[in-house]
């Protein structure tokens, strides 16, 4: 028989894209707000996978990724998606979004997304909401699935991905999980209170062929 145990809590990470650049500090502002010190950011990154959100946000897209230091109870998933949500909403105008807002976590083993949209392999985890394995762990790399968003199978969201990760184990070193299911607060060692940015790994542009996929 297996015996249920507390699941190790998860590393935050919350992706945007928008068309205009100017809305990334507010919303920086706000997620800080609500989510406590982003401690990685990924540079800025084309978000030109899919055509599927132009009608409604315009083009070009740009994109960028942030890794939360404070570490989260999985199952707060759901909470936190119903927070972004409302922040596309006030995010706005005229009926329509500015900005694209995909919570989720980072664990040892996987990566998973928050979604509103049903699917055959996403989970239903409560309030309207699914989680989406994203991405597997396996064999010392990321590796993608059938399902996998084909922006997150790009090489350098996938680097910026493997540094959350390799920051998430020291994370969890210095905050083991307790038995009552939460974080023990523990003096963090020495870093810099900057952000840190992981720049893109230079590569031929290559023309990508657009999916209509949805987030």
């Amino acid at each position: 028989m297996s015996i249920p145990k507390s699941p190790k809590p998860a590393k935050l990470i919350i992706g945007l894209f928008m068309k205009e650049n100017g809305l990334f500090d507010p919303l920086v502002k706000e997620l800080s707000e609500q989510f406590d010190v982003i401690d990685l950011v990924s540079s800025w990154l084309s978000f030109d996978y899919t055509n599927y959100y132009e009608a409604e946000m315009g083009a070009p897209l740009f994109r960028r990724l942030l890794a939360f230091k404070k570490l989260i109870k999985q199952n707060d998933l759901v909470r936190i998606k119903d927070i972004t949500n409302n922040l596309e909403l006030k995010y706005s105008k005229n009926g329509k979004r500015m900005v694209n807002i995909d919570p989720g976590y980072m664990l040892h083993e996987r990566f998973v997304l928050a979604t509103g949209k049903n699917y055959t392999h996403r989970i239903y985890i409560g309030k309207g909401i699914y989680a989406d394995l994203t991405l597997i762990y396996t064999n010392g790399a990321f590796q993608k699935l059938p399902w996998t968003y084909p922006d997150y199978t790009d090489k350098n969201i996938l680097a910026y991905l493997e540094h959350v990760r390799n920051k998430y184990i020291a994370d969890l070193k210095q905050n083991p999980f307790s038995d009552n299911d939460s974080c023990r607060e523990k003096h963090i060692m020495s870093m810099t209170n900057k952000n840190v940015v992981i720049q893109p790994r230079r590569h031929q542009d290559t023309k990508k062929k657009k999916n209509k996929l949805q987030h």
